[in-house]
């Protein structure tokens, strides 16, 4: 018997458990349009029957599955909602585009805030620019890519996104979803990668981030390597990281400490100026 059938309790993977975080996490119509997606080519191939292993499929935690579907969903119907998201994420995709095309206009440098999911990306958004985004201290806070505009010294602007969190090992299907959110990172004149000092696997997220920066045909952006939560290690050993990583230090918490990432930015952004 399978672990799920022993103990009368619901048994998913890890992919699927991501899908279902993701779902609870998505407020746009971008984010939403993209779980769903990625919900349904998960699950496509292991629709295998009706009634009860259907209803387990389809549910999600929370019953947070597609909400219109039913059990009597066959794979013909599934295919067929696939490819009207499909359509929907490539209408959105134009909307993007020409938002960006906007932004080019105005001459105004992009920057892409990156790194793995609950680096501080959003809390530092938020504290640099004075806005609200929504923050919150857990896994996939942030799906839906939000974009500020921030002035520098001299009277010079640029606009800063933040993006979804990354992770390792992202399910196949939910990568392709998103991807069409990340390809934002495209046009960046610089990416702003957020590392969490204080989390002892640090180094592995960073490898992380920078694998899915090269399946994404990014590696050779710019990019400036800053450790986030210096409030939550030891100075010396702070220092002695960044000198390593060759990067720059803050808390996004603190607005005090942005200076060091304030210079950082604008000598990549206009070195000779």
């Amino acid at each position: 018997k399978s672990i799920g059938d022993i103990t009368e309790l619901k048994v998913i993977d890890r992919s699927q458990l991501i899908l279902d975080i993701f779902a609870r996490r998505a407020h746009s119509k971008d984010g939403k349009v993209q779980v769903e997606l990625a919900q349904l080519r998960y699950r496509l191939p292991r629709l295998t029957g009706k009634g009860t292993a259907m209803s387990r499929l389809m549910g999600g935690i929370g019953g947070r599955g597609p909400g219109e579907m039913k059990l009597e969903v066959d794979r013909r119907r599934v295919r067929e909602k696939i490819a009207l998201l499909e359509k929907q994420l490539k209408s959105l995709s134009r909307a993007r585009q020409q938002r960006k095309a906007r932004r080019v206009a105005q001459g105004m440098p992009i920057i892409s805030i990156i790194g793995y999911t609950n680096a501080g990306k959003s809390t530092l958004l938020n504290n640099l620019t004075k806005s609200k985004t929504f923050v919150e201290d857990r896994m996939f806070a942030t799906l839906d890519t939000a974009s500020r505009r921030l002035r520098f010294p001299k009277e010079r602007d640029v606009i800063i996104t933040d993006t979804v969190g990354f992770i390792r090992n992202l399910p196949k299907d939910l990568f392709a979803a998103f991807k069409s959110t990340l390809e934002e990172l495209e046009d960046a004149d610089l990416l702003l990668h957020i590392v969490d000092i204080s989390n002892p696997r640090f180094e592995q997220q960073i490898n992380s981030v920078e694998k899915i920066l090269s399946e994404l045909s990014l590696s050779e952006k710019p990019v400036l390597l800053a450790f986030n939560k210096i409030d939550l290690v030891d100075k010396e050993e702070a220092e002695a990281i960044c000198t390593r990583f060759k990067a720059v230090s803050f808390s996004a918490l603190n607005p005090e400490t942005f200076q060091v990432l304030i210079n950082a930015i604008e000598a990549r952004l206009w070195p000779l100026k």
